[in-house]
Parts: C-alpha cells; sequence; structure tokens
C-alpha cells in the first residue's frame, strides 16, 4: 500500500478544523477541494470524518491525533506488523508533529489484548516523582502551594519520563517487526521537515511568553522570535539523532549515558525554577503491569488502567451506577443528563478522596467498583433534581479510609490512539507530557513533561494526609482512560481521549453514545459535550448541547458553555473494523 501525504494537503484540509482551544464540530464546504490533493487512503479518511461517516476495513485499523502518525502506523500494518509495533511508529511520529501533547520526554498508559492468548494487559508507562522530591516540593516557604504555572514551566516539575521504557517493554512483549524500522519513519520525516499543522500553530502563538524563557525551546518554536506558523516547514535534526540512538541501542540510550546527562542538566539548570531529577531516577525507573479495572455495563466488561490512573474506575463507577437507569431517550434529554451528570460527581467525590498510587497508598480498588457499592451510590440518583451535594462514599476496604480530599490541577492536552491489527490484537493508549509543551523545557529535540504538577500541591488538610501527595519514587495521579469495551471475553471497542480531568466525561459519553444511543463510533465521539465532575456543568459551546442550559439549571445545575476540545478516537470491532476520530482535532482513522 502506498502513501502520498503532503503537508500543504494535509494544511489545507483541515485549516477550518483546527484552532487553539476548539476546532469546529463541523467542517467548513471550502476545505473539500483540498481532498483531491491527497492520496486516495488519507483523503478518504478524512472526507469520511468530516462527513460524520466511520472509516471500515476489513482486516487492520488505526486512529490517532494526526495523519502523519496515522500514516506510520498504517505502514506498519500494512506490512504485517502487530498493534504493539504500528504503537511504536505511532508514538515517535506523534513526539514530532505533535510535540505540546506528548513524545519521549512524558508518559503513557497502555491497555493490550493480546487474541492469541485471549488476554487483557495494562502496561503503566507514568513517570515517577524523582528520589529527591519531598510532599512540599509544590510549596513556599510558608509552606503554601504554589502558582500552577509557577510550579509548570521550568526543572521542577519533570517526572522521570516513562514513554520510552513503556514502547520498549511493549516490543519486546509483541512486537513483530525490527525495532529500528518501526523508528525510522519517525527519523525521516525529522530530517526531511513537516508542515506546522493550524493547531501547532495556534498553540504555540498563545503561549509565547512561556515557550520563550528557554533558548532551546525558543529556538525551536520561536526562530528569530517569531513564533512558528501553519505551513511552515520544520526539521528536528536532534530528535531525529535521539530516535537514532534509540534505534542502535534500545531504550538504554534515553535512559543512560549522554541523553540522560543531559535531560538531568537542562532540568537542575533551568533558570529561576530547578528542579531534582537526577541520573539515577532515570537509571531505575521502571515499567509496571498493572491489574486491568473492569466494570460491568450493559452486558459489556468496560476495562482500563487502575491506579495511578483514575480513569478507569472513575469511568467504571460512572457507568456502574447509570447501569440501574435507562438513558435511551438520548443525550439531548435532560433528565437523561441529570443522571449522568450526578453520576460524575458522586464518583470524582470519590476519586478525589481515595485515588492515587497504589505502590504508596492503600487504594480500595475492588470495593470503589464493587456492584453493591454502586447500586448504593446509585440510589442517590432517584430524585428528581440535582443533588444539593455530594461526598465521598465508604467503599469496603480492610485499610483505614482517613483521606483528605485532594486539589491537584489537571489541564487539557494528551493524546492518544487506538489500533487494531489483522491478528485481531488492539492497542488502546493515552499518552502525556501533560500540560501543552510540558515544562517548556526542550532538550535532544524533545520536551520534558510537567507531570508532577498532577499531584496535590497541598501535602495535608486540616492535619490529614491527602492520597495523592508528592513523594520520592510516586506516580502522579492521572485522569487517562484508555478503554476496551469486551463482550463475551472479546473487544468490540477501543476508546479514549485527552482532555485533563474530562477526560473521563468524554469517555464516558461516548461508550454510553455508542451503547445506549445506538450511534456509530464516528457519531458517538461527534456528540456535544456536557460534563460535570464538580457540581457546575459544562456545556460545549457553539452546539446543541447549549439548550440544554435552561433545563438543566431549572433542575438546579450552574451551567456555562465552553469550549471542550476532545480528541476521541475509537475502533468498534464487528464483522468489519469501524473507526473515528474526533471533528474536533486534526486526526483521522485509516484501515484496510
Amino acid at each position: 500500500m502506498r502513501y502520498l501525504l503532503t503537508g500543504l494537503a494535509f494544511l489545507a484540509a483541515t485549516a477550518a478544523h483546527a484552532q487553539q482551544a476548539a476546532d469546529a464540530v463541523q467542517p467548513e464546504a471550502a476545505t473539500q477541494g483540498a481532498f483531491q490533493a491527497i492520496s486516495p487512503e488519507v483523503a478518504a479518511a478524512l472526507e469520511a470524518k468530516f462527513a460524520g461517516q466511520p472509516v471500515e476495513a476489513d482486516n487492520w485499523m488505526v486512529a490517532a491525533a494526526n495523519p502523519w502518525a496515522v500514516k506510520a502506523g498504517a505502514d506498519v500494518l500494512a506490512k504485517g506488523g502487530t498493534a504493539a509495533d504500528a504503537l511504536v511508529a505511532v508514538q515517535a511520529m506523534l513526539g514530532l508533529v505533535e510535540p505540546q501533547s506528548s513524545g519521549l520526554g512524558g508518559g503513557a498508559f497502555l491497555v493490550y489484548f493480546d487474541a492469541a492468548t485471549g488476554t487483557l494487559t495494562t502496561l503503566d508507562g507514568r513517570e515517577t516523582a524523582p528520589l529527591a522530591a519531598t510532599p512540599r516540593l509544590f510549596q513556599d516557604g510558608e509552606g503554601e502551594p504554589l502558582g500552577f504555572f509557577d510550579a509548570v514551566v521550568g526543572g521542577l516539575s519533570v517526572g522521570t519520563p516513562g514513554t520510552p521504557a513503556l514502547l520498549e517493554e511493549v516490543h519486546v512483549r509483541w512486537g513483530a517487526l525490527e525495532w529500528a524500522d518501526l523508528l525510522a519513519p519517525a527519523i525521516e520525516r525529522a530530517e526531511e521537515g513537516f508542515d506546522v499543522s493550524p493547531r501547532l500553530a495556534g498553540l504555540i502563538e498563545g503561549d509565547v511568553e512561556r515557550l520563550g524563557r528557554f533558548g532551546t525551546t525558543a529556538d525551536y518554536f520561536l526562530p528569530g522570535g517569531t513564533p512558528l506558523a501553519a505551513g511552515d516547514l520544520l526539521k528536528n535534526p536532534a530528535y531525529a539523532e535521539t530516535l537514532q540512538a534509540m534505534a542502535d541501542n534500545g531504550a538504554r540510550a534515553f535512559y543512560t549515558g549522554d541523553i540522560a546527562a543531559d535531560i538531568v542538566a537542562t532540568v537542575q539548570q533551568a533558570e529561576g525554577n530547578p528542579g531534582v531529577l537526577s541520573t539515577v531516577d532515570l537509571g531505575i525507573y521502571t515499567v509496571k503491569e498493572r491489574a486491568p479495572v473492569c466494570v460491568s455495563y450493559r452486558a459489556h466488561d468496560v476495562c482500563g488502567m487502575g491506579p495511578p490512573s483514575s480513569g478507569a474506575l472513575t469511568v467504571g463507577q460512572i457507568l456502574g451506577m447509570l447501569d440501574n437507569y435507562d438513558l435511551s431517550a438520548g443525550p439531548d434529554d435532560a433528565e437523561v443528563r441529570r443522571l449522568m451528570g450526578d453520576a460524575a460527581r458522586l464518583a470524582f467525590a470519590d476519586r478525589g478522596r481515595y485515588m492515587a498510587d497504589s505502590d504508596f497508598v492503600p487504594v480500595p480498588t475492588e470495593g470503589l467498583v464493587d456492584q453493591t457499592y454502586l447500586a448504593g451510590r446509585a440510589a442517590l440518583l432517584a430524585g428528581d433534581d440535582a443533588l444539593p451535594e455530594v461526598a465521598p462514599g465508604t467503599p469496603e476496604f480492610d485499610h483505614a479510609l482517613n483521606w483528605a480530599d485532594d486539589a491537584s490541577i489537571e489541564l487539557p492536552s494528551t493524546s492518544h490512539f487506538v489500533i487494531v491489527d489483522a491478528a485481531g490484537n488492539v492497542a488502546s493508549m493515552t499518552t502525556t507530557i501533560e500540560n501543552g509543551f510540558g515544562s517548556r523545557l526542550m532538550v535532544r529535540g524533545f520536551l520534558l513533561n510537567n507531570e508532577l504538577t498532577d499531584f496535590s500541591f497541598r501535602s495535608h488538610v486540616d492535619g490529614v494526609p491527602v492520597a495523592n501527595r508528592v513523594e520520592p519514587g510516586k506516580r502522579p495521579r492521572s485522569s487517562m482512560a484508555p478503554t476496551i469495551v469486551m463482550k463475551d471475553g472479546v473487544p468490540v471497542l477501543a476508546i479514549g481521549s485527552p482532555g485533563g480531568s474530562r477526560i473521563i466525561g468524554y469517555v464516558a459519553q461516548s461508550i454510553i453514545a455508542y451503547l445506549d444511543w445506538g450511534l456509530d463510533v464516528q457519531q458517538a465521539l461527534a456528540v456535544p459535550h456536557a460534563v460535570n465532575r464538580f457540581g457546575k456543568y459544562d456545556v460545549e459551546e457553539g452546539t446543541s448541547a447549549e439548550a440544554l442550559t435552561e433545563p438543566l439549571t431549572a433542575l438546579g445545575y450552574e451551567v456555562g458553555s465552553r469550549a471542550l476540545t476532545s480528541g476521541l478516537h475509537a475502533i468498534a470491532i464487528g464483522d468489519r473494523l469501524q473507526g473515528g476520530a474526533d471533528p474536533r482535532r486534526e486526526g483521522i482513522a485509516l484501515g484496510q
């Protein structure tokens, strides 16, 4: 199979669809002619997305946030590679063309179904706090929390990256093609260059001050002091060199030697806000296999990543409560939205109290998704109005539950992709450097994460410890929710999204849209968002969801319109594969 994707064609096809904060839900007619300039496969994928139709295929499929990354994964699958092989190629390319969202300097969670064994595995490639970190890492001299961006920008927020180790682990377990061949497409593209996308250009323009604080970062994103613009040809030879070192010597080339030394020097010498990451932290990093968290919903098993992610637990709690109610009236029904909103509020109350890295904090994982416990929480939804207040429940557990509520900030960024190969292996991976452009520190062609700001800045509240406080070696809580929905032990849907803590609402709504509202996978991703986490109902501005404002207000909610720029990607697995990509962003689905 041959693909030809030119940067100019990509820009022409996406210019009307990518803005800094929120992309148009529907395409502009003016973009349609640009499809003719793109290869037939990619053109068809873009056109199907913009027309609201799923992409269909018989053998394999990949859906990701940028056409270059999709092309890289598709080429691997076309050569007979596994979903694990394609995953490596997709992530390597995303780190180049979508550097603000993920990359070698970040971390990821993976849910992987091995068709040969029928086994579902979840791998934790989350960043870790440096050994020198303390619970007061993000507090001032008076013990008060730092301002968010005071903590983010610079070395203080940088955790030990996990993505390179995760990629290697995945390839060792399930790969079939040569490791170096999987990194080659991103190396070639980094050397030859790619045209800056409208979304990347918009994000750079909106972050000039912070990107400009560090010389290497400014030189790359603000050459000559001018922000990169859509259509600019951007080369990254330093990234190509880093990938080539990994191609030659595996992930150890990242975690030891010159690359590791440069990472540490960049962090520790960050002007104005140095960090404490060390070469020891890099040298001891390991990927961890965790037990999947699965919850029954509509005779399906919804499975995802357990702690330190709150994604599967919170999505699972929402769906587990709603399994007791009929949601068939659809997304425009205020009663359906009441049930969804208050279920989410109850789940977020538990999330804030109990969920953290289970290697450091006892987490009542089984109790939180126990059917009896969820039925009791669901009974709280039986009224007619918004719950006046919500509080954490008391799930069954054999440890004390004396934790203070967390108040960590988790802003939207991140990326998600899904892959199904010809053998039926399935990968659902959410990958991140946390905030857009992470710490704003760039080294060896990639940005370093600011993942440590996912910890609670407060270590205690009124003398009671916060479960998600900073501790050396600990992994910060996340909302990333890579998900595989199973039916009778077989995957039927792979899905996930970026979006900070709103990831949970985006994923839960899309699963409901697919299983309850009878929508196909592309339609399910395009449903206007209405998200409630802590009491206020956010409805997606410029969409039909705004019509919910009055009826939800009448039910007792505070309601506000805002951009809700998810980045959902999903593949439905049945007699054929059906792929969908969020119309709010630049991604596509592609299959054969």
